[in-house]
């Protein structure tokens, strides 16, 4: 069955497209009684408008487009959520995407966006975007005048509004936390090791045992690759290393470290101490439950989609903003109390 179109009511009707148009809108210009014969067709013959065509029209989409990179990642899904809620309250949809730490998937994804079907991005850069450190597809964006923000993982190379984790304060009152407990021999478990997130937690952590008067040892920060087996990389490490805590960068990896400490019979905390990044559901239902780093991930989510709307939405010129959201360590059981 053929869509009814604005030309068509028009045709049948007599009159202009904008005759039409001006009586959907329920407009002042038009007679009352033109108005109603126009809306009772166009219901009984259930139009509906074609939003594309209304985009070219008003030069706006109402969309935006997000690019994250791991939606396991529970962060992501808390910065989604607040995301979603904000831009839906300003009458914004949103179009989710995630690049799965890929360069490649990332590019095509800014491209596709980039054309025109939203009015702005939301972008956390992939692990192998800042691996290769090559952003041109995101100057191209810049230059095309779409409007973007960049959260979490960011470049100094692209300017645009930013909001960024204090990722080195993070690592280092993690850290500091741990000493505070009685643990000095502090592992770290990442699977994020080329992001620029992961690679300053780790600064933060130096940083903390430098001040406390204990040495780096690089063998204590394991790098975990996708393909890399956790359970053998922990058993060595163990094997290896007189280990009393451990931070994980994510929370998949909190847990899986959890697990698999109680299946060798390490007791957590009272032989090992605990400590996750991304504090999401699955760290308080665990046994014991996890101290987890949080990373206001909702709240990161309602402040981007607010500056990229108030970007869109603005006419004149308006300054590049960087906002930097501190952390929270929450304490759970997987780590003990100060001394």
């Amino acid at each position: 069955m053929k869509k009814l179109t604005l030309k068509d009511i028009a045709s049948h009707f007599g009159v202009s497209i904008s005759t039409v148009s001006k009586s959907l809108k329920d407009s002042s210009e038009i007679s009352r009684e033109v108005k109603v014969k126009i809306q009772e067709y166009a219901k009984e013959h259930h139009y509906k408008p074609n939003r594309v065509a209304l985009n070219l029209l008003n030069k706006t989409t109402k969309a935006i487009g997000v690019i994250v990179p791991n939606i396991l990642n529970y962060f992501f899904t808390q910065v989604f959520y607040g995301i979603e809620q904000s831009a839906n309250a300003r009458g914004y949809t949103i179009i989710s995407c995630i690049s799965d730490e890929s360069y490649k998937k990332e590019l095509q994804t800014v491209e596709l966006l980039g054309s025109g079907i939203v009015d702005g991005i939301i972008l956390s850069l992939s692990e192998e975007t800042q691996a290769r450190d090559n952003t041109e597809h995101l100057q191209n964006l810049i230059e095309n005048h779409v409007p973007m923000v960049l959260f979490d993982r960011v470049t100094e190379k692209i300017s645009c509004d930013k909001i960024v984790v204090d990722d080195f304060e993070a690592g280092y009152n993690t850290t500091k936390h741990l000493l505070k407990t009685g643990c000095n021999k502090i592992a770290i478990i990442s699977t994020i090791y080329n992001s620029s997130v992961g690679k300053l937690r780790v600064e933060g952590y130096k940083k903390a045992l430098r001040e406390s008067g204990f040495n780096y040892d690089g063998k204590n920060v394991v790098e975990v690759g996708k393909n890399e087996d956790l359970q053998l990389l922990i058993s060595l490490l163990l094997d290896n290393r007189e280990i009393d805590a451990i931070i994980a960068l994510d929370e998949m990896t909190a847990v899986d470290t959890l697990n698999i400490l109680k299946l060798k019979g390490i007791t957590v905390p009272d032989e090992i101490s605990i400590v996750g990044f991304t504090n999401g559901r699955l760290s308080k239902y665990v046994s014991p439950a996890l101290t987890m780093v949080s990373q206001h991930g909702k709240y990161i989510g309602e402040l981007a989609a607010n500056i990229l709307v108030d970007r869109i939405e603005y006419e004149g010129e308006m300054p590049f903003t960087t906002k930097l959201v501190k952390t929270t360590l929450i304490e759970r059981d997987s780590t003990k109390k100060d001394q």
